[in-house]
C-alpha cells in the first residue's frame, strides 16, 4: 500500500484529530466519535490508518501506564511536542503543552537525571473543571 495514499477515510481520520488536537484520543473514542456522527469507519481501517500515520509523524501515539489504550494526538508541521511537558485533565481529558526549562535544569542538576520530556504526562485537573467543581 502506497503510505502516502490519501483515502476518504485516512482525511475523516485526520480531521477528527485535527479537530480534537488539545486531547489525547484513544480509538476507542475515536470509534465512539465517528458512529455518533454516522461515519462508516471499521475498527481494522482505524487501528491500520493510526499505525500508518504514527509511522509518518502526522500523528503522537501516547502509551499510559495502567490505560488500557493507547491515546494519539494530531501533530502539527512545526510542532516539537518533544520538548515540553504535558498536563492532562482528569475530568475533561484536555491536554496542555508546558515549557519548563527550569524544572528540567533542577532535575539535571540535583539528581543528574535527564528527564525524557516527550514521556512527561502530569495528571490533574485544569482550571475550568476544578471552577465548575468549586475547587478554586
Amino acid at each position: 500500500m502506497n503510505r502516502n495514499y490519501h483515502t476518504k477515510q485516512r482525511s475523516i481520520i485526520l480531521d477528527l484529530l485535527k479537530a480534537n488536537q488539545d486531547r489525547h484520543l484513544t480509538a476507542e473514542e475515536m470509534l465512539e466519535l465517528f458512529n455518533q456522527n454516522q461515519t462508516p469507519v471499521s475498527k481494522a481501517t482505524l487501528y491500520r490508518y493510526l499505525d500508518m500515520l504514527v509511522s509518518q509523524n502526522a500523528v503522537r501515539k501516547f502509551i499510559i501506564d495502567n490505560q488500557p489504550s493507547a491515546g494519539y494526538q494530531y501533530i502539527e508541521e512545526g510542532d516539537y511536542c518533544h520538548e515540553h511537558f504535558h498536563l492532562k485533565c482528569l475530568e475533561c481529558g484536555v491536554l496542555l503543552h508546558v515549557e519548563c526549562d527550569e524544572f528540567d535544569q533542577y532535575i539535571k542538576e540535583k539528581y543528574q537525571f535527564i528527564i525524557d520530556q516527550s514521556k512527561i504526562i502530569i495528571y490533574g485537573t485544569c482550571h475550568e473543571c476544578s471552577n465548575k467543581k468549586g475547587d478554586l
